[in-house]
This record gives C-alpha cells, structure tokens and sequence, in this order.
C-alpha cells in the first residue's frame, strides 16, 4: 500500500477506493473503524492532498492513542513522519514517531516495527 510519490497515482486508490472509507463509517465495530482516517490520510496523499493528509494521520494517531492501539498508532505515525520527512520538516518527523517506536519490546521482525526502524534511520 505504497503511492508512487513521483506520479501521485497510488495502488491504494484502486484498493482502498471512497466506498471503502464510506464502508469502514457504517460498520459498528472500534476495529474496524480505527484504522480509517490513516486510510483517508493515504488516499488524500496519493491526490497530493497534503493538508488534509496530514490532519487524517494526526487524528488516526490520537484515536489509536486513546484506544491503547499501539500497533495502529505506528502505522499512523509512520505514514506522518514520512509524510513531514518529504516535506523537510524531519526533527519533527523523528519527534513524534521515536517515541511510538520505543514503547514496543519486541516484534521488531515485523514489517511494520522494520519500516518505522528504517524511515526513523533515515530521518538521524
């Protein structure tokens, strides 16, 4: 679920399209519902929508703060670092994912504890 920064088309558009978000509003269920607005922050990064983008992931990572979702407040995390990194703003980028990254112990072999280690890496 990456987008190609180059030509702002994303792959994620045609998976993850509008009825998705639309979808994942209607369900009744917190899990279902917590990782939305990183969805909608990505869809409206791969439009170039980066204002917007980044307010989603701010509020997808306070919603996974208060509901004690720590790996979705990673995803979260790593999606606005990444996206301030790009836009030159990387203490920032690396203030606000170092902290999430530090809370986890262990599962540094998954995917996503490797990328935060990587995009956190490239930020020093």
């Amino acid at each position: 679920m990456r987008t190609d920064s180059a030509s702002g088309s994303s792959e994620l558009v045609s998976t993850f399209g509008p009825e998705t978000i639309g979808f994942t509003r209607s369900l009744k269920h917190r899990h279902a519902i917590k990782p939305r607005f990183r969805l909608k922050g990505l869809l409206l990064l791969s439009g170039r929508n980066l204002v917007e983008s980044e307010a989603c992931f701010e509020r997808a990572m306070r919603i996974a703060q208060r509901q004690g979702a720590k790996s979705l407040e990673l995803r979260a995390a790593v999606s606005l670092a990444r996206l301030c990194g790009e836009q030159g703003r990387r203490r920032k980028a690396h203030e606000l994912l170092a902290p999430v990254y530090g809370w986890f112990t262990e599962g540094f072999d998954t995917a996503d504890l490797k990328e935060a280690a990587g995009l956190l890496a490239s930020l020093a």
